[in-house]
């Protein structure tokens, strides 16, 4: 996306921007889709450097990160992984959902997160030196992790922490008119919706919907669907599966939606249901 799209929340682009003249990893945490992921893109651009990105994941092992000999023609060769490539490159190396990955596939990046900024490639018998461009960024979601799936403090410290959140509601309104060329009253309601949702989140006790839902929904409408038939896919239906609670949000997404009205919400919620119990059946 490219800069004049990104709406900084708070001070996170100059403390980005800091960390990345002091050649410090960054720690990005925040509920999903609060624009973690676009605040790395932006200063991709912003400071020139390719971004290099690792979705992070139970069976994420060190080689992964580092590479390994691969048989190839006949002889047996080093292929460098996405962290040694992104080194080599001066890159930012972008560690998406870190927290999913295994502790002992981690421990490789110790020694690029302190002052030594160096990656050791044991394997292959290789130590390489960091360029002075190259920048280790990872992020996570501290409120939806599980108890099993905790960053140890000793690297969670290793680490600039930058705290981020969703937008104030008319910045939100701003993004939704900008990527999906909706009426900005149109994205208002939207926006409304989901703050309704999310303060009712200490009730029911889902993850909150994301900007990208938002937008998602969004372009949905831009491409026919009415409000809450966008809603509905979009923002409700991957919040939760259950009945009562599906049934909850819907009432609350018709509050603030143009064109609800209670016979289509009735209509909407009995096909959720039916489909529900279907699946069951299955």
């Amino acid at each position: 996306m490219s800069n004049k799209f990104y709406h900084a929340n708070n001070n996170e682009v100059a403390l980005f921007k800091q960390a990345a003249e002091q050649r410090l990893p960054v720690m990005l945490t925040g509920p999903t889709g609060c624009g973690k992921t676009r605040l790395i893109e932006h200063m991709g651009e912003v400071l020139g450097r390719e971004v290099v990105t690792i979705s992070c994941h139970d069976d994420l092992t060190s080689a992964d990160l580092v590479g390994r000999f691969m048989v190839t023609g006949g002889d047996v060769v080093w292929n460098d992984g996405p962290l040694t490539r992104a080194v080599k490159e001066g890159a930012i190396c972008y560690m998406d959902e870190v927290v999913e990955a295994r502790h002992d596939s981690l421990a490789v990046l110790h020694s690029l997160t302190d002052h030594r900024r160096t990656l050791f490639l044991d394997r292959a018998g290789e130590v390489i030196e960091a360029p002075a461009t190259f920048m280790l960024v990872c992020s996570y979601n501290p409120a939806y992790r599980s108890s099993l799936k905790e960053l140890k403090p000793s690297f969670r410290q290793r680490f600039v922490t930058v705290a981020m959140n969703f937008l104030s509601p008319e910045r939100e309104v701003d993004v939704l008119v900008a990527e999906a060329n909706v009426d900005k009253a149109i994205a208002t309601r939207l926006v409304q919706c989901a703050t309704n949702i999310r303060n009712a989140d200490d009730v029911f006790h889902f993850e909150p919907p994301s900007t990208r839902a938002l937008v998602t929904a969004a372009k949905m409408i831009a491409a026919g669907a009415s409000e809450l038939e966008a809603a509905e896919v979009c923002i409700l239906a991957p919040l939760s599966n259950d009945g009562a609670v599906t049934n909850g949000l819907s009432e609350i997404a018709a509050a603030c939606l143009l064109g609800a009205n209670t016979s289509e919400i009735h209509d909407n919620q009995i096909s959720n249901n039916k489909q529900r119990q279907s699946g069951a059946k299955r």
